[in-house]
C-alpha cells in the first residue's frame, strides 16, 4: 500500500466514508463547474449544431470533453486502477426502454429550456434565474419520478424492455473490445474534435482548456470514488460513481424539505462546488449578469421543458453528463442508448418549435428568438 493509499484509509478511519466522499465530490464539482463555465460546455447546443450541419465551437467543445471522459476513464480502467464493472450503470438491471424513451423526453425538454441539468445549475451560479427555476423544476420532477406521483409512470415505461446488469450491460465486453479499445475509440473522437476545431477555426484558449478539463473532471470522479473504494475494508459499502445532476439534484431538493436528510456522500459535495466552480468562473470572465424571464411564453416553455428533463432523467437512469458523459466512459449500453435518444430527441424538438416556419406571402419569415 503506497503512502497516498495509507493517508486515505487513516482519513476514513477517522472521518467515515461519507465525509471523505462528499469531500472527493466537491473537489470534482469545483473543476467540473470552473471549466464547464469556462469552455461554455452544453449538449443542447453541441446538439443544435450538428442538426443545423453547422459544426462549430460548441460541437467541438462537448466532443472534446467526451473524448477526453473516455480516453481518462479507460486508461483508468486499463492500468487496472478503475473496475467500471462495479459502476451502477452496468452492475444493476437496466433498461432499455427507459433509456429510449427518458433520452427523447429528456432531449426534447433541453431545448425547451435551452440547457440540460448540469447546464441549468452552472447559468444559475451566472445570474441566469430563468435557470434556476428551471433547476429547481427540474430537481422536484426527478424526485418525483423517482418515488412521488411519478414513479409508477416510470416503472411501468422502464419494464417493458429491461437488461440484466453484468456483461449484457456491458458494451466493451458484448463486443468483446476491451479498454484498449476503448482508449482507442476515445482518441478518434478527440480527432473528430481537432478537424472539427480547425474547420470552425477555434484558437486554443478557454473553450480547449475548459472543455478538456470537464472531461478530466468526469474521469477524476470515477477516480477518487474507486480510491475510496479501495480504502475500505468493505469495497461494497462505498459505489463507484461518476459525475450525474438528476440523482443529485433530487437528493438535495430532499435534504432541504425532509428530516432526516439523506446521508453524507459523494453527491452531497458535488452539487454545491459546481454552483462555486462556475460562479468563480463566472467572476472570473466577467460573465454574472442577473437575467429573467422574457415574457409568459418563455416561462411556460422553461417549466415544461424542466418536468421532461427531469422524469426523462430519472427514467434514462442519467442525464445529459451522468448517462451521456459519465455513463458513456464507461460504455454502458444503456447509457449509449439514451446519449442517442437525446440527441435525436432534441433534435426534433428544435426542427418542429424553433425552426422558422415558411416564407408568408409577403416574404416575411417569421424568426425564433434565440437563447444566450
Amino acid at each position: 500500500m503506497d503512502i497516498p493509499q495509507m493517508e486515505l484509509v487513516e482519513l476514513v478511519e477517522k472521518w467515515g466514508n461519507g465525509p471523505v466522499l462528499a469531500v472527493c465530490g466537491a473537489a470534482a464539482g469545483l473543476l467540473f463547474g470552473f471549466m464547464a463555465q469556462r469552455s461554455r460546455f452544453c449538449l443542447r447546443a453541441a446538439v443544435l449544431e450538428f442538426w443545423h450541419k453547422e459544426y462549430g465551437h460548441k460541437l467541438v467543445v462537448w466532443l472534446l470533453a467526451f473524448s477526453t471522459a473516455v480516453i481518462g476513464v479507460q486508461v483508468l480502467a486499463l492500468s487496472g486502477f478503475l473496475d467500471t464493472s462495479q459502476a451502477r450503470q452496468i452492475a444493476a438491471r437496466g433498461s432499455l426502454s427507459g433509456a429510449i424513451v427518458g433520452g427523447l423526453l429528456f432531449g426534447a425538454g433541453m431545448v425547451l429550456a435551452r440547457g440540460c441539468a448540469s447546464r441549468l445549475l452552472i447559468l444559475s451560479a451566472n445570474g441566469n434565474l430563468r435557470a434556476l427555476l428551471s433547476g429547481l423544476i427540474f430537481a422536484v420532477s426527478a424526485q418525483s419520478a423517482l418515488s412521488g406521483a411519478l414513479s409508477p409512470l416510470r416503472e411501468t415505461i422502464s419494464g417493458w424492455w429491461t437488461v440484466e446488469g453484468g456483461g449484457s450491460r456491458d458494451l466493451l465486453a458484448l463486443t468483446g473490445m476491451g479498454h484498449g479499445m476503448g482508449v482507442f475509440l476515445g482518441v478518434l473522437w478527440l480527432l473528430a474534435a481537432f478537424y472539427f476545431a480547425r474547420r470552425s477555426r477555434l484558437t486554443i484558449g478557454w473553450m480547449w482548456v475548459g472543455a478538456i478539463g470537464t472531461g478530466l473532471s468526469v474521469a477524476a470522479a470515477w477516480g477518487l470514488t474507486q480510491w475510496v473504494s479501495h480504502s475500505g475494508f468493505d469495497a461494497e459499502a462505498v459505489p463507484v460513481q461518476g459525475l450525474t445532476f438528476s440523482g443529485p439534484s433530487a437528493e438535495w431538493l430532499m435534504r432541504v424539505l425532509v428530516r432526516p436528510a439523506p446521508d453524507i456522500g459523494f453527491d452531497f459535495g458535488l452539487m454545491p462546488a459546481v454552483f462555486l466552480g462556475s460562479l468563480i468562473g463566472a467572476l472570473w470572465g466577467g460573465d454574472f449578469k442577473l437575467e429573467g424571464f422574457k415574457d409568459g411564453y418563455s416561462m411556460r416553455r422553461y417549466i415544461v421543458g424542466a418536468v421532461f428533463m427531469g422524469f426523462g432523467a430519472m427514467l434514462a437512469g442519467g442525464c445529459a453528463v451522468g448517462a451521456g458523459v459519465t455513463g458513456g466512459s464507461i460504455f454502458a449500453l444503456t447509457a449509449w442508448v439514451t446519449l442517442f435518444a437525446m440527441w435525436a430527441g432534441a433534435g426534433l424538438a428544435d426542427h418542429l418549435i424553433d425552426r422558422p416556419a415558411p416564407a408568408t406571402t409577403s416574404g416575411v419569415v417569421p424568426t425564433v428568438a434565440t437563447a444566450p
